[in-house]
């Protein structure tokens, strides 16, 4: 089981993860939820109700890795340029920033609660004496813990420089010299995406 998710009864999964391994997700983790933001809680005094319904942005994010946790529908400037016609172009960024008004902060919520799910299920390990312990997940939770190892890969991957289109980029991250100041992040994507690999293994019928 170490280091490969394995199916448990009830349609969750285990997998076994070293203390190292405990603290490196949990504070993948947090650093998400930290890049991500609090998200908008109503002031004091101000209408719960109309909070509810507040709009979100409708540009996209400016930091790169949120851009690419929040891409806009449409295509982006790219795809709007790619348009045609300038009123074609105009229409595909009038409809992009109308999706993203009306669904980025929603988006954001759902992202935040699934990397709460991960620091909440990991906090809530009983470690052996060599500070391992065996992570057992719901099906929800395995749901969960997908979605957020997935952002963590693409948040990772941006900074790295990888894009979806790099076809054998991860190879050539496998040969980065270990005296390379991005090694510590490579390992940690190449990792994710084993560890995201296995519960997606796990999870299929």
């Amino acid at each position: 089981m170490a280091g490969h998710f394995e199916a448990t009864p009830g349609g969750g999964a285990a997998v076994a993860l070293d203390e190292v391994e405990i603290s490196i997700l949990r504070s993948l983790a947090v650093q998400l939820l930290e890049l991500i933001g609090p998200g908008d809680q109503p002031a004091d005094g101000e209408d719960p109700l109309a909070a509810l319904f507040a709009e979100g942005p409708s540009k996209p994010p400016t930091d790169p890795a949120l851009a690419r946790l929040f891409p806009d529908a449409y295509g982006g400037p790219e795809g709007a340029a790619g348009a045609g016609k300038p009123e074609e172009e105009q229409e595909l960024r009038e409809r992009s920033a109308e999706f993203r008004r009306f669904t980025e902060m929603d988006l954001r919520t759902g992202k935040r609660d699934d990397a709460l799910a991960v620091v909440r299920t990991l906090d809530a390990l009983s470690p052996a004496q060599d500070g391992g312990a065996v992570l057992t997940l719901t099906g929800d939770e395995c749901l969960s813990w997908l979605r957020s190892l997935n952002d963590l890969r693409l948040t990772i991957g941006t900074r790295l420089g990888v894009s979806d289109e790099d076809q054998g980029e991860e190879g050539s991250l496998y040969r980065l010299p270990d005296s390379d100041p991005r090694k510590p992040m490579v390992m940690a994507y190449l990792w994710l995406g084993a560890l995201q690999e296995s519960l997606v293994e796990t999870l299929m019928p």
